[in-house]
């Protein structure tokens, strides 16, 4: 997979998350879920935009760690929208 292909790729998700979050509730707990996972998903594209642009090997490892992080962190808010049935069940 080359770089452009990430990039659209993790913009990609970025852009399937934010239309997921449409369909958390409308209360405390959609509304704080929602937000968490569109942050993270966010950081996930635009960090790997700036790794890409790395001034180092160093300085772009240290970016791709940043992009595994919020990866993760998206992973655990999908993971958390799934335990507490935020989301409606699709077939």
């Amino acid at each position: 997979m080359t770089k452009f292909e990430l990039q659209k790729g993790t913009k990609k998700f970025h852009v399937d998350v934010l239309k997921l979050c449409t369909y958390y509730p409308k209360n405390a707990a959609g509304y704080e879920t929602a937000k968490q996972l569109i942050r993270a998903a966010g950081s996930v594209g635009a960090n790997y935009r700036a790794a890409c642009r790395g001034k180092s090997k160093a300085d772009f490892i240290y970016k791709i760690e940043v992009v595994l992080e919020e990866a993760d962190k998206s992973l655990y808010w999908l993971e958390i929208s799934k335990e507490a049935e935020l989301l409606p069940l699709s077939e």
